[in-house]
């Protein structure tokens, strides 16, 4: 009796596009000739998060519906959520998103509050069937409890509620698979210690890895970033009934090869977000300048609108999160998200005066405003200046570094090192980069979901605050 020819299944992945719509339409002309080539042999895709960025006008414009519509049109089976997807839309608004997603969502460590449960638009898990083929498919991603909590989430640990996952599938699946936006560390640690896993597709990190990992039973993925690869395996059905990972890799993507649907969608969407942001929310009579190196009146309205938002007394921010100066005449949204696209957050943070003096020291050299920063939500090239409000420096240029400011002045008193102060200030400082003196400040509150083009929409809005910004924080001593 001739044997029949084991089982195979292709997967393709990818992970933390970020909405860089200009590969999406070439990775779905890659899907679609892969299963071209397949001639119906079985085939899953999946993404692992961070497919959404509100960076791009036409996330922003349409708050995902054009992430959720190149997702259908692509083909996907599964997705998870990274934290641009769950800290950066509510639940609301991705549960608006999601409601017309023909894939399937799995994260098994985001619960609502409320219930325990995840939101009605995800699942812990799924089981899927391809050419008889039993998938069992959990998803994990980052968990920053803090931010969650403000959105009525809690974040479990990952660990934890993947091996319950993992547990539950290895019964009823041939194949296990996590969809992890936990980073490349934190997948290999999993599959040291984690058993009946049989492959991660990871996300994150950004990490691309050529050829996969094999840590024990398990194997590692991951594709990179911005959509400029698509993971893909092969697994094959054994002997003993299992399943190994016989081919493995990431495929450059194709810029030259389009998918036309795809492209005329995005297109569509494009125009439909141009639209929604182009309304007047704010009108200027003046231009105002932006500085990297130094003051300028654009910062000082960023601080201005932190301070008056956070309600603090004292408010330190980075220039860098501004991309131009602000212009005279009709504001849009749109112009807004131009020039301040990083979805980033205020908070608030106890910091003493010794840290914040130190900041300001380090704002005044080159090595620190000219630095390149990635991550953590920042969108723009370098860090910048520090704009203050609530403050007024006397600062000697010509004195050597960390000894140039001569004395800081808050509310009319000079600011004492020992002493703490409440400071309004941006969430992606107290991971340490950037300022990584502020990240000493404690009880940070964060404050979600305004972005920083919300609360400068806020502040222009407000009378007299473009005069303000106009007046010195920095004093040069003679």
């Amino acid at each position: 009796m001739q044997q029949s020819e084991p089982k195979t299944i292709t997967i393709l992945h990818t992970n933390d596009i970020h909405s860089h719509f200009e590969q999406v339409s070439s990775i779905a002309a890659y899907v679609a000739n892969q299963r071209e080539a397949e001639k119906g042999s079985p085939l899953l895709l999946v993404d692992i998060g961070d497919h959404m960025d509100r960076m791009a006008v036409e996330t922003e414009g349409t708050m995902g519906q054009a992430n959720v519509d190149i997702i259908n049109l692509t083909g996907y089976d599964v997705i998870t959520i990274g934290n641009n997807e769950g800290l950066t839309l509510t639940p609301e608004d991705l549960g608006r998103a999601y409601a017309g997603l023909l894939a399937q969502v799995v994260c098994c460590n985001i619960v609502e509050e409320a219930t325990g449960e995840p939101p009605s638009w995800m699942k812990k898990h799924t089981i899927i069937e391809k050419g008889g083929i039993k998938l069992g498919i959990t998803g994990a991603t980052a968990p920053f409890s803090a931010f969650y909590e403000l959105l009525g989430l809690r974040a479990l640990k990952p660990e934890e509620a993947i091996q319950r996952e993992v547990e539950m599938l290895r019964a009823e699946a041939d194949i296990v698979i996590l969809l992890s936006h936990l980073g490349l560390s934190t997948d290999q640690r999993l599959a040291e210690e984690l058993q009946g896993l049989d492959v991660i597709l990871g996300g994150h990190t950004h990490h691309l890895l050529e050829k996969p990992l094999q840590i024990g039973n398990t194997t590692v993925c991951g594709a990179g970033k911005f959509g400029s690869y698509v993971g893909r395996i092969r697994m094959q059905e054994q002997p003993d009934g299992t399943y190994r990972v016989t081919e493995g890799g990431c495929v450059p993507v194709d810029s030259h090869i389009l998918d036309e649907t795809v492209g005329n969608a995005l297109a569509k969407h494009r125009m439909h977000a141009e639209d929604t942001l182009s309304e007047t929310v704010a009108i200027t009579d003046r231009i105002l300048p932006l500085d990297h190196t130094a003051e300028s009146p654009f910062g000082n309205l960023l601080a201005q609108a932190v301070r008056s938002y956070t309600k603090t007394g004292i408010s330190l921010v980075n220039t860098g999160q501004l991309l131009g100066p602000l212009p005279e005449g009709e504001i849009s949204a749109g112009m807004l998200h131009t020039l301040c696209p990083s979805p980033i957050n205020a908070c608030i943070v106890k910091l003493k005066g010794k840290d914040i003096r130190l900041t300001l020291e380090q704002s005044l050299l080159s090595e620190f405003w000219s630095r390149e920063i990635r991550g953590f939500g920042f969108r723009g090239e370098i860090l910048g200046n520090v704009a203050v409000d609530g403050l007024e420096v006397l600062y000697d240029a010509a004195r050597i570094p960390y000894d140039r400011i001569v004395q800081i002045t808050f509310s009319g008193e000079a600011l004492q090192d020992e002493q703490e102060y409440e400071v309004g200030t941006l969430d992606m400082f107290t991971f340490g980069i950037g300022y990584e003196h502020i990240a000493k400040g404690q009880d940070p509150e964060f404050m979600l979901p305004d972005f920083l083009r919300d609360l400068l929409r806020l502040e222009l809005q407000r009378p007299l605050s473009l005069s303000e910004c106009e007046h010195k924080r920095w004093v040069q001593a003679r």
